[in-house]
């Protein structure tokens, strides 16, 4: 699989893949809400400006920490709106069924359903990639 580093810092490292057309965050550890969404901008900023097609968004939290209301508030009005305008088709989580994530997650996929974006949620990276590799030719 072909890989492009975006962004790598201690907080998270994103990458293109161009055989699923997708775009990875892996996320470690706390972040503030600057670096969050200065890793969040890196990833759109690709999609703008490279020019590849990126239909499909992987976000691996299983070791992220805790995403304040403001970060998840400005995911949802600047971020996802901004993705999906972009040509985003599909958005997976990796994540390990924490109570805390699942609060999170859930408000975030209630916004993604208001963009008509398809999220859901994996415990694998794997089975994440399988469900975007789905339809394709």
């Amino acid at each position: 699989m072909s890989e492009i580093v975006i962004f790598q810092e201690n907080f998270a490292t994103i990458t293109y893949h161009s055989k699923q057309e997708m775009i990875k965050v892996v996320w470690n550890g706390a972040i503030s809400k600057e670096q969050y969404q200065r890793a969040i901008e890196k990833a759109l900023d690709f999609q703008q400006k490279e020019g590849p097609r990126i239909e499909n968004y992987l976000s691996n939290i299983l070791n992220q920490g805790i995403v304040s209301p403001e970060s998840r508030k400005w995911f949802e009005v600047v971020a996802l709106p901004r993705g999906v305008k972009q040509g985003l088709k599909k958005a997976a989580v990796v994540f390990d069924g924490n109570i805390f994530k699942k609060y999170y997650l859930n408000l975030i996929l209630q916004a993604s359903n208001a963009y008509k974006l398809p999220l859901k949620f994996f415990s694998t990276e794997e089975e994440a990639i399988k469900w975007f590799d789905l339809g394709k030719k």
